[in-house]
């Protein structure tokens, strides 16, 4: 059986499933648009492409049986259906599995409450948009066995706020009723894994932990499992922000994820923030 996963846009989620995969037997190549970048996927064991602007990526899409998506789309819209979009459809019924990483931004601002997968998609910010638009463009090729992924905000080697509370450069911004969901990057590739070995075409899923949770909160078991003063709290009205930044605490709402459960079998290696956070600090 082929298990050739194309990896489009091979980024920090991708390269923990191919950790995963390449363990079983999996060829995993993964596109990148810098060479340097080609250097450093290539010491992970996947075969780097450089793409677009460099090598031919169509002998490559011939070779696969699984995609993942994880580059992101612009005001253009998604740059992989932007170049290969005929190429995609025409080998559609070849492809065993599609994976699209999108977010939960599509689902908007829900002032803290519940979503599910039933959830209808009303983004608020524009990021969130291109994501639905993106998801829409994605659905619309036909016998695609397509399944997408909305991830809650990743975290996980490399990404969380132990640097920032050494550094001291922490802040506890405060927003009445503010909650995000999160998950941890190897969460997202267990889910992953769970669905390439058990395709659903057409699904949805939500890839979060179990615990919705006040982002002051998390700054401050950080601190806390350093042993450092717990950062200084500062309300978002006074707090200096990047457009960026600011626009994550323009929604709040918490994302269920049962379906991950019921219908994969994953069982979260890190159902909290907290047991995340402490397996970190560990392994760091």
């Amino acid at each position: 059986m082929n298990k050739t996963l194309l990896s489009f846009g091979h980024g920090y989620s991708a390269r923990a499933l191919a950790a995963v995969l390449i363990p079983q037997g999996w060829r995993v190549i993964g596109t990148t648009r810098s060479a340097d970048k080609a250097q450093e996927i290539l010491r992970t064991g996947v075969e780097p492409l450089v793409w677009p602007d460099g090598d031919d990526v169509l002998p490559v899409l011939d070779a696969a049986s699984h995609l993942l998506i994880s580059a992101g789309p612009g005001p253009e819209g998604d740059p992989v259906l932007n170049a290969l979009h005929g190429a995609i459809a025409a080998r559609a019924a070849d492809l065993r599995w599609v994976g699209y990483l999108s977010t939960t931004g599509v689902y908007g601002d829900h002032d803290g409450d519940w979503v599910d997968e039933y959830t209808p998609l009303n983004p608020t910010t524009e990021r969130g948009q291109l994501r639905k638009d993106a998801e829409a463009a994605w659905r619309a090729i036909p016998d695609l066995p397509l399944h997408i992924f909305r991830l809650a905000g990743i975290y996980g080697p490399g990404r969380g706020p132990f640097e920032k509370v050494r550094q001291g450069t922490a802040r506890r911004i405060i927003k009445e009723g503010q909650v995000f969901s999160r998950t941890h990057v190897e969460d997202i590739a267990q889910v992953l894994a769970a669905s390439i070995a058990q395709p659903a075409p057409g699904t949805a899923y939500n890839v979060c932990d179990d615990d919705p949770a006040p982002p002051q909160e998390v700054i401050a078991y950080a601190a806390t499992l350093l042993g450092l003063p717990v950062p200084p709290a500062v309300p978002i009205e006074e707090a200096e922000m990047s457009p960026m930044a600011r626009s994550f605490y323009a929604e709040s709402k918490r994302v269920r994820n049962d379906r991950i459960k019921d219908a994969l079998g994953v069982r979260l290696r890190y159902p909290t923030y907290r047991e995340g956070l402490a397996a970190l600090l560990n392994k760091g």
